[in-house]
């Protein structure tokens, strides 16, 4: 489904990208997992946490994404996923994050194992960390059919260029990449790039780690909000990201099932365009 057009009804099917590697078509809002997973064994945490999944899966959407960086995330939402039974149909995406060849296909065993994924849907290089050890395991993971896609991250617009650099190399299906209104520097370079390549591009940090709430707290949505179906500022944000035509899908954190219903909503009914997109980004400049 186009990112355009009139409002979900009822019924509809959340708006979905197409992963240009392989036409495959993944739903635009997914799920990140830092700090909000990484609770361990606590047995008072993991209900929150599983009704979060259950939100997920039950608006359309499948992207999961962790990493071994995230502490207990990777064992937590397996345990989760397996208890609900909808390991198979997620997309299960996470990272390698250690240096040399052979610690990194321990660690990629691992998190395979914990996240039970059988065959990992997505395995990016966290942060271009060893990026070229690890992307030379990966294309071989990815020829054996042990991983199914490969792609690089990272979170910080200082580290733009190298992540271009390395896009230019053609060897990845993925990149992972924070884009906000609050930090829209990847639309410079990387996401037209990105499109030019046809590489998928999966976004992170949509709300700058919870600091754009701050900026519009108290601050009412402006009117011509409702026109695109947007009833919190969650959505406002969500809707912006997901209309740039390169964006993939996007991958808010939260482990409270009320943000996981408010976050998914933003994948439903009309999408602003271009026009659109400038307006929402100059009212968010101006507050």
């Amino acid at each position: 489904m186009a990112l355009s057009g009139a409002g979900a009804a009822a019924g509809a099917a959340m708006h979905a990208r197409r992963i240009p590697a392989s036409g495959e078509a993944l739903p635009v809002i997914g799920l990140g997992t830092w700090q909000t997973f990484d609770v361990g064994a606590d047995a008072g945490a993991r209900p929150a946490l599983q009704e979060v999944l259950k939100v997920l899966f039950a608006a359309g959407a499948r992207v999961v994404d962790s990493s071994p960086m995230y502490g207990t995330s990777e064992a937590v939402v397996g345990d989760l996923c397996a208890a609900l039974k909808i390991c198979e149909p997620l997309f299960m995406a996470t990272k390698v994050w250690t240096q040399g060849r052979d610690e990194g296909i321990r660690q990629m065993q691992r998190s395979i194992e914990r996240m039970r994924a059988g065959r990992m849907d997505l395995m990016q290089v966290h942060n271009l960390v060893d990026v070229e050890t690890h992307t030379k395991t990966l294309l071989a993971w990815k020829a054996e059919q042990r991983v199914r896609y490969v792609g690089i991250t990272h979170y910080t617009a200082s580290a733009h260029a190298e992540v271009e650099r390395w896009l230019r190399t053609k060897q990845y299906d993925f990149v992972q990449i924070n884009y906000s209104l609050e930090e829209p520097h990847a639309a410079e370079r990387l996401l037209p790039l990105a499109a030019q390549l046809g590489v998928a591009v999966m976004v992170n940090r949509p709300f700058a780690t919870g600091g754009m709430f701050a900026r519009v707290r108290g601050k009412p949505l402006p009117a011509w909000a409702a026109e695109l179906g947007i009833a919190s500022w969650a959505q406002y944000f969500l809707k912006w990201i997901v209309s740039h035509p390169a964006v993939t899908c996007v991958i808010p954190a939260t482990g409270k099932p009320a943000h996981m219903q408010d976050n998914v909503a933003a994948g439903f009914g009309p999408m602003p365009d271009e026009a659109g997109r400038r307006r929402m980004a100059q009212h968010y400049d101006a507050l």
